[in-house]
């Protein structure tokens, strides 16, 4: 006969985990001898070990008895049904372990690879961090609303620094802007060639303007975050619409009689 701590040891576990399954009707808990101390047989040490092997193996102590009291075919078809959900588990945890691995990427976070290879080739031209994660911000959102129309976006970026080094020029413009104050003279430089890129590409069919006055919820906010990303961001907006132009994402044309500017 045994005490509770060599129960214990037999099976590979602590006294409090002997007496958790004592109190949760697990593992009977045997009389008190005329000592006043409890001891256990050989059934008790077998079935311990069982109940530790089970919970081992990821069986839920709520289930536990269920198998202990099963038929050989019950219990074979027990298993099987914990093995599937086990295997569940294993495909859920290896999800997540790409997803961590894309979040320690960086880029890759929710992005198909044409995006981090986009701006991996924007750094190669100089552009800056703090620029660079703004565009990564924007992607993220487009790739959330639309992911269909990602690579075809990024083709045609991609066309565009190949064959005009204006938008290489317009690029390195807005890396270096952030640390400009609100009244640089580039920012009349930038809002000049915004606005040549913007009529070469309106004029080549390759611009929408915008018909409605009821922007969809990501291009107000893709908006924000240019406003918000640099003092001279605003300044350059203001520029831009003196000359009709409204919007960063999301162009809008201004009448001319509409046009507010400044004597």
């Amino acid at each position: 006969m045994l005490t509770i701590g060599q129960l214990a040891s037999y099976a590979g576990v602590t006294v409090r985990t002997v007496r958790h399954y004592h109190q949760i009707g697990l593992l009977p808990e045997p009389e008190r001898d005329h000592s006043g101390y409890r001891s256990y047989d050989t059934a008790a040490v077998v079935r311990l070990i069982r109940i530790r092997v089970l919970a081992e193996a990821g069986v839920p102590l709520a289930r536990v008895q269920q198998l202990l009291l099963a038929g050989p075919d019950e219990f074979a078809q027990a298993v099987q049904e914990i093995d599937e959900g086990l295997r569940a588990d294993i495909r859920r945890l290896q999800r997540n372990r790409e997803l961590i691995a894309k979040l320690a990427a960086g880029d890759h976070l929710t992005l198909p690879q044409t995006v981090p290879d986009y701006l991996d080739r924007l750094r190669r031209l100089g552009v800056g961090e703090a620029y660079i994660e703004l565009e990564r911000d924007a992607w993220v959102m487009l790739a959330a609303q639309d992911p269909g129309s990602i690579g075809p976006v990024i083709a045609e970026k991609n066309r565009h620094l190949d064959e005009d080094p204006d938008m290489t020029r317009l690029y390195r413009l807005l890396s270096s802007a952030p640390g400009w104050a609100p009244h640089d003279p580039r920012v009349v430089e930038l809002a000049d060639l915004v606005e040549h890129l913007r009529i070469r590409a309106l004029q080549r069919g390759e611009l929408e303007i915008s018909s409605t006055h009821q922007a969809d919820p990501v291009t107000t906010l893709l908006d924000a975050a240019m406003t918000e990303s640099a003092p001279v961001a605003r300044q350059l907006l203001t520029i831009l619409e003196q000359r009709g132009w409204r919007g960063w994402n999301r162009i809008e044309r201004i009448p001319e009689d509409r046009i507010r500017r400044d004597d």
